[in-house]
Parts: C-alpha cells; sequence; structure tokens
C-alpha cells in the first residue's frame, strides 16, 4: 500500500494568507514551484501518492487566512495523509539570518521529529544551507489540528540574500532534499 503525502504549499497567491517577501521574490511563488517539482519526484516512485494543496498557481484556499489554514487540514485529513508536508521559506528583519529548519507539534512525536531529521539532513547535504534544527511549535494550527504526523519545513529565508536566490533559482535542489529525506525516514533511499 502507497503511502500516502500531502503536501501543502504554504500561502496563497494573492490576497489573504500571502506569505513573506524578500529580495524581490514572494514566499507562496517558490513553495508553488517547489512543492510541484516535489510531487513530480514522488509521482514517479510507487511507494508513493500524494496530494498538492495547490494544484495549480493560482489555486486559492479558503476566503481568510483562518479558513485557509483549516481548508488545507481538512484536505490532508479527508485524503488520509500518512504524512503532511507544509513547505515554506522563512523571514527575519535581520538580513544576515539563513538556513532550513523544520517545525513539529511536539518532541515527543516521533514521526514527525524523524521525518523533519531526515529532511534537515538532506536538504543541508544537497543545499549547503545551515541545518537550524527542529523547533516544537504546538500553536501552529497546520501542525495541531491534522491527525496525521506533520512537519513544516522552512526551507531557507527569503529575507536572506543567498537564500533567496538559491530558493528561487535552483528549487530542485530543495524538492530533492526533501524527497530524499522522506525516503530516508521510510528506509527507502
Amino acid at each position: 500500500m502507497a503511502i500516502k503525502i500531502y503536501i501543502d504549499q504554504g500561502h496563497n497567491p494573492r490576497d489573504f494568507n500571502t506569505g513573506a517577501e524578500g529580495q524581490g521574490f514572494f514566499e507562496q511563488d517558490i513553495t508553488y514551484r517547489i512543492g510541484v517539482l516535489l510531487n513530480r519526484l514522488f509521482e514517479s516512485n510507487p511507494n508513493f501518492e500524494t496530494r498538492l494543496s495547490r494544484p495549480t498557481a493560482e489555486t486559492i484556499l479558503g476566503f481568510s487566512n483562518a479558513t485557509s489554514l483549516s481548508e488545507r487540514v481538512r484536505e490532508a485529513n479527508s485524503y488520509g495523509a500518512d504524512l503532511f508536508l507544509s513547505l515554506h521559506t522563512n523571514a527575519s528583519v535581520n538580513p544576515a539570518a539563513n538556513g532550513s529548519e523544520c517545525l513539529v507539534y511536539s518532541m515527543n512525536a516521533n514521526v514527525a521529529v524523524g521525518v523533519a531529521e531526515d529532511i534537515l539532513s538532506q536538504m543541508t547535504l544537497i543545499t549547503g544551507l545551515k541545518n537550524r534544527g527542529i523547533v516544537e511549535r504546538p500553536g501552529l494550527y497546520v501542525l495541531r489540528k491534522t491527525e496525521m504526523p506533520a512537519v513544516v519545513v522552512e526551507m531557507g529565508f527569503i529575507t536572506n540574500p543567498s537564500d533567496a536566490e538559491l530558493l528561487a533559482y535552483s528549487p530542485n535542489l530543495f524538492a530533492d532534499g526533501i524527497y530524499r529525506g522522506v525516503l530516508q525516514y521510510y528506509g527507502l533511499a
């Protein structure tokens, strides 16, 4: 039986719940592109079945910030996903802040922490970005309300010139790192 993964491309393309902006790039555009590339990698592997939160670049979920998040969670839960991956870019007022990190509901959530560790390990290896580690964030709606293990992947800082260029111009590196991390976790590498 295939492992079902819900790939949440963080944020909407316009209006409410848009993402961060930095270095002339928009988070929602970057997460969309990397999500599509990641989905293609999983589709090529018979061990996985996937669903995208934003199947098109113009897909808008919900009608407010709150309903956008609840719609993503509702879709993942009704899909019966085994794993929820939410793709994001980080942002900071300090343009020197850089690197990748993962957010989980609890450090006691063994599957989510294990997946996060492997994703960070592989993304660091492939992108060369600093591994900022795993952060416990029980207040995040998508981590709190999903019925399956969930990981928010903060791939890099859109406000850092080097991270932003890598995210925008080499999205395949991030997709590959996340994919390899998931393969590693499930023993399929």
